[in-house]
């Protein structure tokens, strides 16, 4: 699919990408992966009326991988196009800056950040904003590109040029997220998080590749150097 050309992590892009979110096979498919591996991290609910808040939720597509798990779905994105496609899909939606939540402290029994802090421009706030409204004992799940050569070799290099697998121009390698700084600045808010790399199964991405039919599983993965995971508790202050 052509778009006009854009700056790399223009958030037009995704206006410009709007009829790929849920298009099977499309432009944004292994996203739909990674949310799936994402949900596999969010605990069922604990409470009634629990809440969580998806940063960044785009056109909505971790709702159903956790519609069973008794949330009130609260998604959070700066772009209009895409918070109307997750409105369609059970999430209530918020336009907003992630570095400025129109949310209240402790407000979230989860907070999801799924594909998200390596487009921020401002990755202390990002993660501030996501502890804050993170009540204790509540759940961080994330998933990031690392700041390593190899992940931007893979994820930019390699992956804009074969069709469908990354949008061109989508990631600014600059804004890549180093491991061990995101560990210590969430733990600056309270949140311990444990981390592990995730990679797509290698038979399945090149059935893909060749077919652009069905889903790729994404498992955990020792190497962390190019996407990992992260999940967290917050501890009571």
């Amino acid at each position: 699919m052509r778009t006009p050309t854009r700056p790399r992590n223009d958030v037009r892009q995704y206006d410009d990408l709007a009829g790929e979110w849920w298009r099977p096979g499309g432009q944004f498919a292994m996203l739909h992966w990674i949310a799936r591996a994402r949900a596999a991290l969010v605990p069922p609910a604990g409470r009634p009326g629990a809440v969580l808040v998806d940063l960044g939720c785009g056109g909505g597509l971790l709702a159903p991988h956790v519609a069973g798990k008794g949330y009130r779905h609260v998604g959070v994105d700066l772009v209009a196009s895409a918070l109307r496609q997750a409105g369609a899909h059970g999430i209530e939606p918020v336009r907003a800056d992630v570095t400025g939540l129109p949310l209240a402290d402790g407000c979230a029994d989860v907070v999801s950040a799924g594909e998200l802090l390596e487009h921020v421009t401002d990755l202390r706030g990002t993660v501030a904003e996501a502890c804050r409204i993170l009540r204790p004992g509540g759940t961080l799940v994330l998933d990031t590109l690392n700041d390593t050569a190899l992940s931007r070799f893979v994820a930019v290099t390699l992956a804009e040029r074969l069709p469908g697998v990354a949008p061109h121009g989508i990631h600014d390698p600059n804004l890549f997220v180093d491991r061990r700084v995101l560990v210590d600045e969430c733990a600056r808010h309270g949140v311990v998080l444990r981390t592990n790399g995730l990679r797509p199964q290698v038979g399945a991405m090149l059935r893909w590749l060749a077919t652009r039919r069905g889903e790729v599983r994404m498992v955990p993965d020792r190497i962390t150097a190019v996407l990992y995971q992260g999940v967290g508790t917050k501890e009571a202050s």
